[in-house]
Protein backbone atom coordinates (compact mmCIF):
# COMPACT_ATOMS: atom_id res chain seq x y z
CA UNK A 1 0.00 0.00 0.00
CA UNK A 2 1.53 3.22 -0.68
CA UNK A 3 0.95 6.49 1.62
CA UNK A 4 -2.44 7.42 0.51
CA UNK A 5 -4.36 4.44 1.23
CA UNK A 6 -2.74 3.98 4.38
CA UNK A 7 -3.86 7.61 5.61
CA UNK A 8 -7.38 6.75 3.79
CA UNK A 9 -7.69 3.26 6.21
CA UNK A 10 -6.19 5.68 8.79
CA UNK A 11 -9.33 7.82 8.77
CA UNK A 12 -11.64 4.28 8.04
CA UNK A 13 -10.49 3.09 11.74
CA UNK A 14 -11.49 6.78 13.09
CA UNK A 15 -14.69 6.81 11.80
CA UNK A 16 -15.26 3.56 13.30
CA UNK A 17 -14.37 4.20 16.50
CA UNK A 18 -16.99 6.86 16.73
CA UNK A 19 -19.54 4.48 15.73
CA UNK A 20 -19.66 4.89 12.00
CA UNK A 21 -19.25 3.35 8.96
CA UNK A 22 -15.52 2.89 8.71
CA UNK A 23 -14.92 4.57 5.20
CA UNK A 24 -12.39 7.13 4.93
CA UNK A 25 -11.00 9.54 1.89
CA UNK A 26 -8.27 11.54 0.72
CA UNK A 27 -7.50 14.02 -1.97
CA UNK A 28 -3.91 14.41 -3.71
CA UNK A 29 -2.55 16.73 -5.60
CA UNK A 30 0.85 17.02 -7.25
CA UNK A 31 1.93 14.42 -4.68
CA UNK A 32 0.58 15.50 -1.18
CA UNK A 33 -2.64 15.28 0.71
CA UNK A 34 -4.22 18.39 0.48
CA UNK A 35 -7.84 16.79 2.24
CA UNK A 36 -9.20 14.04 4.07
CA UNK A 37 -12.27 13.27 5.31
CA UNK A 38 -14.02 10.09 6.85
CA UNK A 39 -17.46 9.21 7.52
CA UNK A 40 -19.40 11.44 9.70
CA UNK A 41 -23.35 10.92 9.34
CA UNK A 42 -24.66 9.48 12.36
CA UNK A 43 -22.43 12.16 14.51
CA UNK A 44 -23.08 14.97 12.36
CA UNK A 45 -27.12 13.51 11.46
CA UNK A 46 -26.69 14.26 8.10
CA UNK A 47 -26.81 11.82 5.54
CA UNK A 48 -24.09 13.68 2.75
CA UNK A 49 -21.93 13.80 5.56
CA UNK A 50 -19.62 10.88 3.30
CA UNK A 51 -16.18 10.73 3.62
CA UNK A 52 -15.81 11.49 -0.13
CA UNK A 53 -17.91 14.71 0.11
CA UNK A 54 -16.09 15.73 3.30
CA UNK A 55 -12.86 15.35 1.36
CA UNK A 56 -14.12 16.89 -1.19
CA UNK A 57 -15.46 20.00 0.76
CA UNK A 58 -12.32 20.38 1.92
CA UNK A 59 -10.20 20.31 -0.99
CA UNK A 60 -12.24 23.16 -2.60
CA UNK A 61 -11.62 25.10 -0.20
CA UNK A 62 -7.91 24.92 0.11
CA UNK A 63 -7.81 25.19 -3.63
CA UNK A 64 -10.17 28.13 -3.54
CA UNK A 65 -11.63 26.52 -6.52
CA UNK A 66 -15.18 23.59 -7.12
CA UNK A 67 -12.70 22.23 -10.23
CA UNK A 68 -10.03 19.32 -8.44
CA UNK A 69 -8.66 18.95 -11.87
CA UNK A 70 -5.66 16.96 -12.02
CA UNK A 71 -6.41 15.72 -8.10
CA UNK A 72 -6.87 11.89 -7.60
CA UNK A 73 -9.12 10.75 -4.66
CA UNK A 74 -7.86 7.39 -2.47
CA UNK A 75 -11.53 5.99 -0.77
CA UNK A 76 -11.41 2.69 1.08
CA UNK A 77 -14.63 1.92 0.26
CA UNK A 78 -16.06 2.05 -3.67
CA UNK A 79 -18.59 5.07 -3.54
CA UNK A 80 -22.03 5.07 -3.50
CA UNK A 81 -24.27 7.06 -6.44
CA UNK A 82 -24.09 10.39 -4.71
CA UNK A 83 -20.56 10.25 -3.98
CA UNK A 84 -19.60 9.43 -7.48
CA UNK A 85 -21.54 12.03 -8.88
CA UNK A 86 -19.63 14.52 -6.81
CA UNK A 87 -16.67 12.70 -8.06
CA UNK A 88 -17.39 13.39 -11.46
CA UNK A 89 -19.05 16.79 -10.90
CA UNK A 90 -15.92 18.03 -8.84
CA UNK A 91 -13.64 16.82 -12.45
CA UNK A 92 -11.35 14.52 -9.91
CA UNK A 93 -8.91 12.59 -12.44
CA UNK A 94 -8.59 9.09 -10.79
CA UNK A 95 -10.22 7.52 -8.41
CA UNK A 96 -8.73 4.58 -6.09
CA UNK A 97 -10.33 2.55 -4.21
CA UNK A 98 -9.98 -0.84 -2.31
CA UNK A 99 -12.91 -2.48 -1.81
CA UNK A 100 -16.28 -3.20 -3.65
CA UNK A 101 -19.56 -2.28 -2.06
CA UNK A 102 -20.63 -5.29 -0.67
CA UNK A 103 -24.11 -4.91 -3.26
CA UNK A 104 -21.69 -4.08 -6.09
CA UNK A 105 -22.77 -6.05 -9.22
CA UNK A 106 -24.07 -3.04 -12.11
CA UNK A 107 -21.41 -1.25 -12.53
CA UNK A 108 -23.13 1.87 -11.46
CA UNK A 109 -19.83 3.63 -10.32
CA UNK A 110 -18.33 3.07 -13.99
CA UNK A 111 -21.05 4.20 -15.89
CA UNK A 112 -21.65 6.98 -13.19
CA UNK A 113 -18.28 8.49 -13.79
CA UNK A 114 -17.93 7.51 -17.12
CA UNK A 115 -21.38 8.72 -18.77
CA UNK A 116 -21.53 10.38 -22.29
CA UNK A 117 -23.80 12.98 -20.42
CA UNK A 118 -20.60 14.23 -18.32
CA UNK A 119 -18.06 16.26 -20.19
CA UNK A 120 -15.26 15.29 -17.68
CA UNK A 121 -14.59 11.46 -17.62
CA UNK A 122 -12.88 9.91 -14.15
CA UNK A 123 -9.81 7.13 -14.22
CA UNK A 124 -11.11 4.42 -11.95
CA UNK A 125 -8.22 2.22 -10.85
CA UNK A 126 -7.94 -0.16 -7.31
CA UNK A 127 -5.58 0.29 -4.22
CA UNK A 128 -4.03 -2.68 -2.46
CA UNK A 129 -5.85 -2.21 0.64
CA UNK A 130 -8.76 -4.63 -0.20
CA UNK A 131 -8.34 -7.02 2.46
CA UNK A 132 -7.61 -4.34 4.93
CA UNK A 133 -10.67 -2.60 4.39
CA UNK A 134 -13.02 -5.41 4.14
CA UNK A 135 -12.13 -6.26 7.31
CA UNK A 136 -13.03 -3.41 8.79
CA UNK A 137 -15.77 -3.11 7.45
CA UNK A 138 -17.04 -6.67 8.19
CA UNK A 139 -16.08 -6.25 11.74
CA UNK A 140 -18.16 -2.76 12.20
CA UNK A 141 -21.33 -4.75 10.98
CA UNK A 142 -20.56 -7.62 13.02
CA UNK A 143 -20.01 -5.48 15.97
CA UNK A 144 -23.25 -3.66 15.38
CA UNK A 145 -25.17 -6.91 15.16
CA UNK A 146 -23.70 -7.62 18.01
CA UNK A 147 -24.48 -4.84 20.12
CA UNK A 148 -27.79 -4.80 18.51
CA UNK A 149 -29.02 -8.75 19.66
CA UNK A 150 -27.72 -7.58 23.20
Amino acid sequence: MNIYEIEALKLAKKASALGEIPVGAVIVKDGKIISKGYNKRECKQMATKHAEIIAIENACKKLNSWRLDECEMYVTLEPCPMCAGAIANARIKTLYYATEEKTSCDHLLETILTSNRLNHKVEIKRCKGEEEAQKLLQDFFKNKRKLKNQ
